[in-house]
């Protein structure tokens, strides 16, 4: 499950269909939130919508580099290196192997 680790930008958002889980990331619109709560759907909760976790869920198969850009797989609720169909949504904070399973992850709040 991600980690936060640094100070954020955090506001409020209206959780989608199927509610939120705290500690868990959404894409609501063209932005990337991370729940600071658990909602029930309609509800409002706050989100972080940038800054940098540890221990994202990455899709396994290729590396990461550091400053790599990252895009949300929204099918498979990971990061991931490939643009096809996914949304662009911050870098990599650090290397990642191909095998791994985790990764850190700066979350811009902006898509570029």
């Amino acid at each position: 499950m991600p980690k936060y680790r640094a100070p954020a930008h955090i506001m409020d958002f209206t959780a989608p269909s199927g509610g939120v889980t705290a500690g868990l990331f959404y894409l609501i619109g063209a932005i990337l939130v991370f729940a600071n709560v658990t909602a029930e759907e309609g509800e409002t909760f706050a989100g972080v919508t940038r800054d940098l976790f540890d221990d994202c869920p990455k899709a396994t198969g290729s590396a990461w580099t550091e400053g790599a850009k990252l895009y949300w797989d929204s099918a498979n609720s990971r990061f991931t290196t490939s643009a096809t169909g996914n949304t662009l949504v911050g870098y990599a904070g650090a290397a990642a192997t191909s095998s791994a399973t985790t990764g850190s992850v700066v979350v811009t709040g902006q898509v570029a």
